[in-house]
Protein backbone atom coordinates (compact mmCIF):
# COMPACT_ATOMS: atom_id res chain seq x y z
CA UNK A 1 0.00 0.00 0.00
CA UNK A 2 1.66 3.00 -1.20
CA UNK A 3 -0.61 5.25 -1.12
CA UNK A 4 -0.18 4.96 3.00
CA UNK A 5 3.15 5.15 2.82
CA UNK A 6 2.75 8.28 0.63
CA UNK A 7 0.25 9.83 2.94
CA UNK A 8 1.85 9.61 6.08
CA UNK A 9 5.44 10.68 4.59
CA UNK A 10 3.44 13.96 4.05
CA UNK A 11 1.80 13.79 6.85
CA UNK A 12 5.59 13.76 8.95
CA UNK A 13 6.77 16.19 6.66
CA UNK A 14 3.85 19.00 7.00
CA UNK A 15 3.55 18.87 3.34
CA UNK A 16 0.27 19.06 1.54
CA UNK A 17 -1.32 16.02 -0.13
CA UNK A 18 -0.69 16.12 -3.90
CA UNK A 19 -4.02 15.90 -5.59
CA UNK A 20 -5.86 12.95 -6.15
CA UNK A 21 -7.30 12.43 -10.09
CA UNK A 22 -11.00 12.21 -10.34
CA UNK A 23 -12.66 10.34 -13.35
CA UNK A 24 -12.37 13.58 -15.28
CA UNK A 25 -9.32 13.64 -15.16
CA UNK A 26 -8.41 9.98 -15.47
CA UNK A 27 -9.94 9.71 -18.93
CA UNK A 28 -7.35 9.90 -21.88
CA UNK A 29 -7.22 12.56 -24.18
CA UNK A 30 -7.28 11.70 -27.84
CA UNK A 31 -4.18 12.95 -29.75
CA UNK A 32 -4.04 16.00 -32.44
CA UNK A 33 -4.17 13.71 -35.08
CA UNK A 34 -7.50 10.68 -33.64
CA UNK A 35 -10.55 10.73 -35.78
CA UNK A 36 -13.94 12.20 -33.60
CA UNK A 37 -16.94 11.06 -32.99
CA UNK A 38 -20.17 13.29 -33.73
CA UNK A 39 -20.60 14.08 -30.30
CA UNK A 40 -17.14 15.06 -29.82
CA UNK A 41 -17.15 17.56 -32.84
CA UNK A 42 -20.79 18.75 -31.68
CA UNK A 43 -19.38 19.57 -28.07
CA UNK A 44 -16.16 21.33 -29.60
CA UNK A 45 -17.52 23.43 -32.22
CA UNK A 46 -20.81 24.09 -29.94
CA UNK A 47 -22.92 22.95 -33.39
CA UNK A 48 -25.94 20.38 -32.78
CA UNK A 49 -25.47 16.90 -34.18
CA UNK A 50 -28.25 17.34 -36.92
CA UNK A 51 -26.32 20.34 -38.12
CA UNK A 52 -23.27 18.31 -38.71
CA UNK A 53 -25.66 15.78 -40.48
CA UNK A 54 -27.14 18.38 -42.51
CA UNK A 55 -23.99 20.15 -44.00
CA UNK A 56 -22.58 16.68 -44.56
CA UNK A 57 -25.52 16.45 -47.63
CA UNK A 58 -24.58 20.10 -48.15
CA UNK A 59 -20.49 20.05 -48.20
CA UNK A 60 -19.27 16.78 -50.16
CA UNK A 61 -16.21 17.53 -48.61
CA UNK A 62 -16.67 16.36 -45.49
CA UNK A 63 -16.42 12.72 -45.22
CA UNK A 64 -16.63 11.00 -42.37
CA UNK A 65 -16.00 7.02 -41.56
CA UNK A 66 -19.02 5.23 -40.90
CA UNK A 67 -18.35 2.39 -39.21
CA UNK A 68 -21.06 -0.15 -38.22
CA UNK A 69 -24.40 1.10 -37.35
CA UNK A 70 -23.62 4.12 -39.21
CA UNK A 71 -21.48 5.29 -36.09
CA UNK A 72 -19.37 8.29 -38.11
CA UNK A 73 -15.67 9.13 -37.42
CA UNK A 74 -14.60 12.77 -38.59
CA UNK A 75 -11.07 13.38 -39.56
CA UNK A 76 -8.91 16.22 -38.77
CA UNK A 77 -9.41 17.91 -41.93
CA UNK A 78 -13.18 17.38 -41.59
CA UNK A 79 -13.04 18.75 -38.19
CA UNK A 80 -11.10 21.71 -39.80
CA UNK A 81 -13.45 22.21 -42.96
CA UNK A 82 -16.37 22.23 -40.56
CA UNK A 83 -14.76 24.69 -38.08
CA UNK A 84 -14.11 27.20 -41.13
CA UNK A 85 -17.73 26.69 -42.66
CA UNK A 86 -19.13 27.64 -39.01
CA UNK A 87 -16.95 30.74 -38.93
CA UNK A 88 -18.42 31.72 -42.62
CA UNK A 89 -22.04 30.54 -41.56
CA UNK A 90 -22.45 32.05 -38.21
CA UNK A 91 -20.45 35.13 -38.00
CA UNK A 92 -19.30 36.58 -41.10
CA UNK A 93 -22.75 35.90 -42.38
CA UNK A 94 -22.44 33.76 -45.56
CA UNK A 95 -25.43 31.43 -46.90
CA UNK A 96 -24.89 27.89 -47.76
CA UNK A 97 -24.46 28.59 -51.05
CA UNK A 98 -22.15 31.26 -50.44
CA UNK A 99 -19.80 29.08 -48.94
CA UNK A 100 -20.65 26.06 -51.40
CA UNK A 101 -19.27 28.90 -54.21
CA UNK A 102 -15.88 29.16 -52.10
CA UNK A 103 -15.85 25.93 -51.76
CA UNK A 104 -15.83 25.32 -55.43
CA UNK A 105 -14.03 28.05 -56.49
CA UNK A 106 -10.90 26.90 -54.00
CA UNK A 107 -11.40 23.18 -55.51
CA UNK A 108 -12.91 22.02 -51.97
CA UNK A 109 -10.81 24.26 -49.76
CA UNK A 110 -11.73 27.28 -47.86
CA UNK A 111 -8.97 29.73 -48.23
CA UNK A 112 -7.70 31.88 -44.68
CA UNK A 113 -8.49 35.54 -46.63
CA UNK A 114 -12.07 34.84 -47.70
CA UNK A 115 -13.51 38.65 -47.88
CA UNK A 116 -16.76 39.66 -45.97
CA UNK A 117 -19.67 38.76 -47.36
CA UNK A 118 -21.81 41.56 -49.78
CA UNK A 119 -24.75 42.90 -48.38
CA UNK A 120 -26.38 41.09 -51.26
CA UNK A 121 -24.82 37.94 -49.63
CA UNK A 122 -25.82 39.13 -45.79
CA UNK A 123 -29.31 39.59 -46.54
CA UNK A 124 -29.70 36.23 -48.34
CA UNK A 125 -28.16 34.89 -45.10
CA UNK A 126 -30.65 36.60 -42.52
CA UNK A 127 -33.08 35.14 -44.93
CA UNK A 128 -31.67 31.80 -45.32
CA UNK A 129 -32.92 31.69 -41.41
CA UNK A 130 -35.30 31.05 -39.55
CA UNK A 131 -37.25 35.03 -39.31
CA UNK A 132 -37.93 35.64 -35.91
CA UNK A 133 -41.62 36.84 -35.27
CA UNK A 134 -41.99 40.31 -35.29
CA UNK A 135 -43.13 40.22 -31.41
CA UNK A 136 -39.86 38.80 -30.50
CA UNK A 137 -37.97 41.52 -32.42
CA UNK A 138 -35.94 42.55 -29.31
CA UNK A 139 -34.56 38.32 -29.41
CA UNK A 140 -33.10 39.00 -32.93
CA UNK A 141 -29.23 39.45 -32.95
CA UNK A 142 -28.10 42.95 -33.88
CA UNK A 143 -25.83 42.57 -37.08
CA UNK A 144 -22.49 43.53 -37.33
CA UNK A 145 -21.06 46.98 -38.12
CA UNK A 146 -19.48 47.43 -41.43
CA UNK A 147 -16.30 48.06 -39.57
CA UNK A 148 -16.24 44.85 -37.17
CA UNK A 149 -13.28 42.58 -36.32
CA UNK A 150 -13.33 39.70 -38.87
CA UNK A 151 -12.24 36.80 -36.07
CA UNK A 152 -14.83 37.34 -33.17
CA UNK A 153 -13.87 36.04 -30.06
CA UNK A 154 -15.47 32.33 -28.86
CA UNK A 155 -18.02 34.28 -26.39
CA UNK A 156 -19.73 36.37 -29.71
CA UNK A 157 -19.70 33.06 -31.46
CA UNK A 158 -21.76 31.17 -29.28
CA UNK A 159 -23.80 34.37 -28.62
CA UNK A 160 -24.97 33.72 -32.72
CA UNK A 161 -24.99 30.11 -32.57
CA UNK A 162 -27.36 30.56 -29.36
CA UNK A 163 -29.35 33.37 -31.23
CA UNK A 164 -30.38 31.18 -34.10
CA UNK A 165 -30.91 28.52 -32.14
CA UNK A 166 -33.40 30.80 -30.50
CA UNK A 167 -34.72 31.64 -33.63
CA UNK A 168 -35.36 27.80 -34.98
CA UNK A 169 -37.11 27.45 -31.98
CA UNK A 170 -39.46 30.15 -31.93
CA UNK A 171 -40.27 29.40 -35.03
CA UNK A 172 -41.08 25.75 -34.56
CA UNK A 173 -43.17 27.41 -31.56
CA UNK A 174 -45.08 29.23 -34.00
CA UNK A 175 -45.98 26.47 -35.93
CA UNK A 176 -47.61 24.16 -32.63
CA UNK A 177 -51.06 24.67 -32.36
Amino acid sequence: MTVGVESRLHDSLDMPEPPRPDSATMRLRKAAGAFRTISEVADELHIPQHVLRFWETKFPQVKPLKRGGGRRYYRPDDIALLRRVSDLLYIQGYTIKGVQRLLREGGGHLADDIPPPTDAERAAAEAERSPVPPQLSFLAPEPMPAGAPRRPNEAERLRAVLAQTLAELEAIRALLP
